[in-house]
């Protein structure tokens, strides 16, 4: 039996890493951090065309573990807090779409690592929280990923309430793509990743590049952005290809990597 917090399993061009301590409701101790951005690390170098962050047991993850905070002194926490956030940027970083499939509560950093990945289909009985607003211990750094999904006012609705939301509720407010009866949970995951890493692996590394770069700046710096990446795209031979094929009403054959 495998001691390892993250398994990985492949089922032709997808790779599925899932948490596994669902004893400890899928925290993410400092080790298991360590080990799933090495593991996104090795998959986002593999072949794989799309990544689906699962996860086992009754919590899809509860976030960080409080041990590892207990007793710190502000070095310690400051190491802590800086491998979740390489964590959750690799997740943005490989070049693969990343889908978090969530079947049920996605808590503090647990709702930040949902929020971080491409995308997100959630089971219609899984919730959502930052609960640090309840306690004595705000949700900072979950609030970074949270509010550049949902918003500055839902965002603190979440986390100075710390009241968690239903995946309907997460689906309107953007937190999550859809929410889709628990039943239906593995089909919508593979419909959409499926649909999200159609095309040239190669252009789609460099549309989650060019997204991530550009989304967060002002209007003429985003096209600053954008312009000089869709230039240097558009000469790229699958780029070209796709043009090709296009203009000639024929199938299209990628052969560039990511």
């Amino acid at each position: 039996m495998s001691t390892s917090p993250v398994l990985v399993s492949t089922d032709g061009p997808i790779t599925t890493v899932t948490l596994d301590r669902p004893e400890k409701r899928n925290a993410l101790a400092l080790d298991v951090m360590v080990e799933l951005t090495a593991v996104l690390r090795e998959v986002g170098a593999s072949g794989a065309s799309g990544v689906i962050l699962a996860a086992n047991g009754p919590v899809f993850s509860a976030g960080h573990n409080f041990g590892d905070m207990a007793g710190a002194d502000l070095r310690t926490a400051r190491h802590l807090f800086e491998v979740c956030t390489e964590m959750m940027d690799t997740v943005q970083s490989i070049a693969q779409p990343v889908i978090a499939r969530v079947h049920a509560l996605a808590t503090a950093a647990g709702c930040q690592l949902v929020a971080t990945c491409d995308l997100a289909i959630a089971a219609e009985s899984a919730s959502f929280a930052i609960p640090g607003g309840k306690g004595g211990l705000f949700c900072h750094t979950p609030l970074v990923a949270v509010a550049r999904n949902v918003g500055r006012k839902r965002a603190l609705e979440m986390a100075l309430t710390g009241d968690p939301i239903s995946a309907a509720t997460a689906a309107e407010w953007g937190l999550i793509n859809r929410a889709v009866p628990d039943s239906e949970l593995d089909a919508a995951v593979s419909d959409l990743i499926g649909r999200a890493t159609r095309g040239s692996a190669r252009s789609k590394a460099l549309g989650k590049r060019g997204f991530y770069a550009q989304v967060g700046l002002d209007q003429a710096a985003a096209y600053e952005s954008a312009v000089e990446m869709m230039s240097s795209a558009a000469v790229s031979a699958d780029a070209q290809e796709g043009i090709s094929a296009f203009l000639e009403k024929r199938r299209a054959t990628f052969t560039e990597r990511p």
